[in-house]
């Protein structure tokens, strides 16, 4: 009886994708965690820091999915042509 020989695979959770998985979490753990801007004080040119806190979040959360969306492009590009060889 002959074993198939074990086949190279790239593992699955690599460091890309530990960073992508946090980009894509930080702003729903942001959002998800009230307490932490349920309050009205800062305020900023009059905008009560509960609705600015999300506003700015909103620009954020945009950021870091392009930042995802980049670095998963570039890790499946690097699968492709590493897979080829």
């Amino acid at each position: 009886m002959s074993q198939a020989p074990p086949q190279s695979r790239e593992p699955v959770v690599t460091p890309v994708r530990v960073v992508i998985g946090l980009c894509l979490l930080a702003p729903f753990v942001a959002m998800i965690w009230v307490g932490s801007y349920a309050k009205s004080d800062p305020a900023f040119i009059g905008i009560p820091f509960f609705y600015w806190y999300q506003m700015a979040w909103v620009l954020i959360s945009t950021a870091l999915t392009m930042i995802a969306y980049k670095l998963w492009q570039r890790d499946q590009r690097a699968r492709r042509e590493g897979g080829s060889q």
